[in-house]
């Protein structure tokens, strides 16, 4: 049994549904905010173009979860061959599980999807869909990865950026971008989830 909560400022910064799209065949639409046995989670939808997908990445406190509607959804887990979904089949990913999924078909890809508890993840992924819009070459734009990559680190680990580079260079760019007055936009950003 599931009770949909009225979003307001303390749930969710957004009005429900809010979609997002990130320029390179992922667009995603947050539908509403629910409360299970198992706590509150975000719910919504994703449709992926055929080859994209997200890099290999974890959330450190939250379970995500993908039922496929249509299509053929590929993941793979650090280290693991690849797998596959077809309709009406789910992929799960605990907490902390490193985890990567694409599009594994030749047409769209739409899955329901929900992220338990919701935590940061619609400003997380609202905001790096948004720099990756105005990133060149498909990566998101510079300083605003730097920001949100270093910033929301204790909730999600990219595996795809050197740990050198996430230790190092990060704080490094986000002193400069601080300086050059660059993250004004994100003012009213949440604080980070940090246990």
């Amino acid at each position: 049994m599931t009770d949909v909560m009225q979003p307001n400022h303390l749930t969710s910064m957004y009005d429900y549904p809010h979609t997002i799209e990130n320029g390179q065949g992922e667009r995603l639409t947050f539908r509403r905010r629910v409360r299970t046995p198992v706590g509150e989670r975000v719910e919504g939808d994703n449709l992926v173009q055929p080859g994209a997908g997200p890099p290999m990445h974890s959330h450190s406190f939250q379970e995500e979860g993908f039922t496929v509607v249509q299509g053929r959804l590929g993941y793979q887990l650090l280290g693991g061959s690849p797998q596959y979904a077809k309709a009406g089949e789910s992929a799960v990913f605990p907490p902390g599980v490193p985890h990567r999924f694409w599009n594994a078909g030749d047409s769209d890809l739409i899955c329901e999807a929900y992220c338990c508890p919701p935590d940061n993840i619609e400003f997380f992924l609202t905001s790096m869909f948004d720099a990756q819009k105005r990133g060149k070459r498909g990566r998101p734009e510079f300083f605003d990865a730097a920001f949100l990559a270093w910033r929301y680190r204790s909730e999600y680990t990219l595996f795809d950026i050197p740990r050198l580079v996430q230790k190092i260079a990060f704080p490094a760019i986000v002193l400069v971008g601080t300086l050059l007055g660059k993250y004004r936009k994100f003012a009213q950003a949440p604080e980070p989830r940090r246990s």
